[in-house]
């Protein structure tokens, strides 16, 4: 017996999520890269300096381009919750514990692996979920 190969509900809703993350995510890169003055106070009053947001903006693209591609999708999923950890870790440093940035990090976060979990079988053979 051939198994099915069709994409399920959850495979789809899981790439709608990822798409949703890695929109964000290019979101996110784009204003640092051509938009880096409307962010450079920000920068300064986390302790960053303003000139570290070409990097860092490049670093966001990377972490992106392989979270969307299926074959490095988990690779790309740990490197963008590692960076989202940094900033939750950035503002928990300033003070700006439960802060809205601090929240939309946690919350995209928990969308980049719940699209992942959802859109790959492999990833839910290895943590599967049970009732």
């Amino acid at each position: 017996m051939i198994a099915d190969s069709r994409p399920t509900v959850s495979t789809w809703i899981g790439r709608l999520i990822s798409a949703f993350v890695v929109l964000v995510l290019l979101a996110d890169a784009a204003s640092m890269l051509f938009m880096p003055a409307t962010l450079a106070a920000e920068m300064e009053s986390t302790g960053f300096a303003p000139g570290s947001l070409t990097p860092l903006g490049i670093l966001v693209v990377v972490c992106a381009v392989l979270y969307a591609l299926p074959r490095t999708a988990v690779l790309g999923a740990i490197l963008v919750t590692g960076f989202l950890g940094g900033a939750i870790c950035t503002h928990f440093r300033i003070g700006e514990i439960g802060s809205p940035p601090q929240l939309v990090c946690l919350a995209l976060g928990l969308l980049t692996w719940g699209g992942l979990y959802l859109r790959s079988p492999a990833l839910r053979r290895l943590l599967p979920v049970s009732a």
